[in-house]
């Protein structure tokens, strides 16, 4: 009976010089327990420090409180994207880079897009001069 090739062991040549190291990332590029461990301490880090700033009040003025917590919530997607989905700019010929940078780029169009008609909206609304009370 004939033996799979992984089976009995065998390494082949491949023609493609690192073509075997893209092997072993396709087959064990998944991080060690360590590194989740690290992923998700840092994650609860991120996540406490926000809700306790919040909580305490810490920081008195709102407008800062809100770009701080966006600050962290920026370095918390990262913590992600590095430590839980293995994301860098060697695997996949960067093509996940690429992906994100796309993705990116659409969120912040969509998302500024957004803000801008409903600042819009709301500044061009004619203002209601008469009492709603008064109507049938």
């Amino acid at each position: 009976m004939a033996e799979s090739y992984y089976a009995r062991g065998e390494k082949h040549a491949h023609p493609h010089p690192e073509a075997d190291a893209h092997e072993a990332m396709e087959h064990g590029g998944h991080g060690s327990l360590r590194e989740y461990v690290v992923g998700f301490v840092l994650s609860v880090v991120l996540t406490a420090i926000p809700f306790w700033l919040v909580m305490t009040g810490a920081i008195p003025d709102k407008q800062t409180t809100a770009l701080v917590i966006m600050a962290f919530a920026i370095v918390q997607i990262v913590v992600h994207m590095i430590y839980f989905l293995h994301m860098n700019t060697k695997s996949e010929s960067g093509w996940t880079v690429m992906a994100l940078i796309f993705t990116i780029v659409i969120v912040v169009i969509a998302l500024s897009g957004s803000l801008w008609v409903m600042y819009h909206l709301n500044h061009n609304m004619m203002p209601m001069t008469h009492d709603m009370r008064q109507m049938p």
